[in-house]
């Protein structure tokens, strides 16, 4: 928690170094201790990164980034879309966190993107599935819709007010992500 990281490359740096780390890990690493636990909730809590991503069971940034508690503010929906509910904590993130770094991380073989490509979307879902379908309109290639998704909901993201501010007046930069189920390498777009 004393290395506290306010610089949004150097966030980015410690992501993806982790992301390294986690190609070759057999096991999982990042600050759970009970000193933690006590300093994050007596100090709060002071994340580096503000990361949205798919609800997906395989797709778990924590565990990808190799991050302990405090580190990151995970916004998890399918399909990592942005709707008022994920803005809303996105802003809270960058404002009142002050995460210098906000990641849209997609990924492959995504469903919520494999539904909007076929046009499965039913009931709630179909909220999901229209929204990415937004992004991809008629594109058919999985990969390209998929990275197509992330650039969509970073879009989304800049439409806030706040967001678009802090961008202008602080070291906020938004990156946009794309995690490799099968290698778990983590490509920036």
């Amino acid at each position: 928690m004393d290395n506290i990281i306010t610089d949004a490359q150097k966030a980015l740096a410690r992501l993806m170094a982790g992301n390294e780390k986690y190609l070759f890990a057999k096991e999982g690493s990042g600050n759970i201790s009970e000193e933690i636990r006590i300093t994050t909730s007596e100090k709060g809590q002071h994340p580096y990164a503000t990361i949205i991503t798919c609800s997906d069971s395989r797709v778990i940034p924590e565990k990808i980034f190799m991050t302990g508690i405090g580190e990151i503010f995970t916004i998890r929906v399918a399909g990592n879309v942005i709707g008022p509910f994920e803005l809303g904590s996105v802003e809270y993130g960058a404002a009142h966190l002050h995460t210098p770094l906000i990641m849209v991380l997609g990924h492959s073989q995504c469903g919520a993107v494999d539904a909007a490509i076929h046009n499965a979307g039913h009931d709630n879902i179909k909220g999901i599935t229209d929204e990415i379908k937004k992004a991809i309109g008629n594109e058919k290639n999985s990969t390209l819709c998929e990275k197509q998704n992330v650039l969509h909901s970073i879009s989304k993201i800049k439409e806030s007010t706040v967001i678009r501010k802090m961008i202008r007046e602080q070291n906020l930069v938004i990156a946009g992500a794309y995690y490799h189920i099968r290698s778990g390498k983590v490509e920036l777009l």
